[in-house]
Parts: C-alpha cells; structure tokens; sequence
C-alpha cells in the first residue's frame, strides 16, 4: 500500500507540542550557530558504488538554498542523510544545531519535508489528510491548510485516487508548509505543477523566507533555482562543484557580447583580456564578457564602434559546462 511519506515522518515523534517539545526546539534553535544545515566531508556509498563524497556546505537562516544538478547526481542521498534516513559512510552533518542520525526524531519535528517520491494513502482527501497530520502534530493545521488549499487552488474535498499528479503535489506541500516549519527541505517540489503554480509556490517560499524560515530544494532545472534561490549549491557524480551566492555565479558566468565595427581593420586589434572572442565575421566579434562591463566600455572607448549588445549572464551556458562528461552510474 501506499505511504503517507510526509505523515510517516512526523509519526517518530508521537506527542505533539508538549512543554518538553518547546523547550527542546528552544534549545535547539539557541545551539544554531553555526548555519541552519552544516554538512562536512559527507560521504556514502552504496555497495561499491559511491553516491556523494566528501561533501561539506552551510545553509544559514532565512536564505533559499538551491541544491542542483542532474538527476542521479547525489541530491536525494545527501536530504536522506540530513534528515537521518541514512547514515553517513564518512563525515557529519547537522540540522538546527542537531546531530542528523543520533537526533534525527527531534528535527523532524520542526522540519517539512516533501520528497521527490510523494506517496499518499488512496482513500484520503484533503481534509482527512491534514486533519491526521494535525493530529500526530498536536496542532490545528485546518486554518492554515484550507488558506493554502486555496491559495494553491486545490479542492480538499477529492480523493486522492481521484487527484492527477499536480494535485498530488499541491496536496504535498500543503502538508508540509502548513505548520509553518523553520526549516522546509524540499525535494523537486515543482514537479508536477503548471507555470502558474510554480510562480504561486515560488512566491509563497519568498515570503517564507521573508519571515526567516530556511528553504533548502533540489532540482534539475535551472530556471526555478535562478529565479528563487540567494544560494547555489551545485553537485556533479556525488561531489560539490559549487557553493556560492547566485550574483557570484553570475558574474562568473560572464555575459554574451556582441561588437560591431566601423571596418574590418579596427576588428584587427586583439581583444583585452576580459573578453573572449568566440568568432569574427570580418566587423563583427561575438564572445562572452569575463569582466566588469565598465572595463569593457572604457576599452571601447574612441575605437570606431557602430554598435554594442552585452546580454544577461549565461548562467544556462554556465551549468552545462559542470555538467559536461558526467560519468555514467546509478547515483541517487
């Protein structure tokens, strides 16, 4: 039968909010120091096959996290790991000032999880659904979930059996999001979804953060992680390839420049350092900006220039280089 993925989380902790409950997460969130998430050297195989390695990043509060890389690349073992499904091989890794596996119950508490394999029971609808995980919660999850039941255009009153995958997934995060967790660690949560409902989610988890809560998603696809993230976290065949701010990695994803010159001997010259030429056509050079785009203009300056077209950072052009010759494997 299918799981209620999201509910089998919560049940390790039966109890709901009782005064021993609020002080932990008390002192839980005065032990964060350190980031929300800390992940040092982590490393797991499976059999022989190795699925990530020595992987270390920091998540700090209130930013939107994005994990990214193709599937099979290590994004799903390294959320197993965080949220204490699995034991590390090699190396640590907290959560909210806890240690994954020995506390792993106690950050379930105040974490919504949303797995990529969503599995909810058939006979349910969203009613039933939020009103058990209320339970096991020990909260009243009905105001806030019927809100984002409709916020997230979703008729509670149909069956799971009945819901397409969308559905599904919408149903998903409400689950997730309605007791308004500190830390959402979020698995392709768009998957599924119409344009309209990822821009809706999409502004839902800015406002989240907003408010401080900490938003940590994989995905495969660029434009999500571009358009939502403050962070970029990128994995390659199980290792990290790179962990810095999205305006970091615009600017070293440089820009597409085009030039086009008075006459083919001021199209001659070599070009400054900070550009790379990619193709002349006689007057015109077409490359990508590595530099400051002042530079480039005080370069440009006096020389006999009839026009001038700096693009956007190819982030895109960017992702594919990481992901060129990616080894072939069954990673997870």
């Amino acid at each position: 039968m299918a799981e209620l993925y999201v509910l089998a989380d919560a049940l390790e902790q039966p109890g709901g909010q009782t005064a021993a409950f609020r002080e932990s997460r008390r002192i839980c969130y005065a032990r964060n120091t350190v980031g929300v998430i800390t992940a040092q050297h982590l490393s797991h195989s499976y059999g022989r096959r190795m699925a990530i390695e020595a992987v270390t990043f920091r998540v700090e509060p209130g930013t939107i996290y994005g994990f990214l890389g193709p599937n099979g690349a290590g994004k799903t073992t390294t959320i197993r790991i965080l949220l204490g499904f699995l034991r590390p091989r090699a190396g640590s890794a907290r959560v909210l000032g806890l240690d994954c596996w020995r506390e792993g119950p106690r950050i379930k508490r105040d974490v919504g999880y949303l797995p990529g394999d969503l599995r909810l029971y058939p006979w349910m609808n969203g009613r039933s659904a939020l009103a058990i995980v209320g339970r096991v919660r020990g909260h009243d999850l009905r105001p806030t979930g019927l809100a984002l039941a409709e916020r997230f255009r979703l008729d509670m009153n149909v069956r799971v059996r009945k819901m397409s995958r969308g559905m599904r997934q919408k149903l998903g995060l409400i689950l997730v999001l309605a007791h308004e967790p500190r830390l959402l660690i979020l698995d392709e949560p768009t998957s599924g979804l119409d344009p309209i409902m990822r821009e809706t989610l999409g502004d839902y988890l800015r406002e989240r953060a907003a408010a401080g809560t900490t938003v940590f998603f994989s995905s495969h696809t660029l434009s999500e992680v571009e358009r939502l993230c403050d962070h970029v976290a990128i994995v390659r065949a199980g290792r990290l390839v790179a962990d810095e701010s999205l305006d970091a990695l615009r600017v070293r994803a440089g820009r597409e420049v085009t030039i086009d010159f008075d006459d083919a001997e001021a199209a001659g010259v070599e070009p400054p350092p900070f550009l790379a030429v990619e193709r002349r056509d006689q007057t015109r050079w077409t490359g990508s900006l590595t530099g400051a785009t002042p530079d480039l203009l005080g370069w440009l300056h006096g020389r006999p220039v009839r026009d001038l077209a700096i693009g956007p950072p190819d982030l895109d052009s960017m992702f594919r280089r990481y992901y060129e010759d990616e080894p072939e494997g069954n990673r997870s």
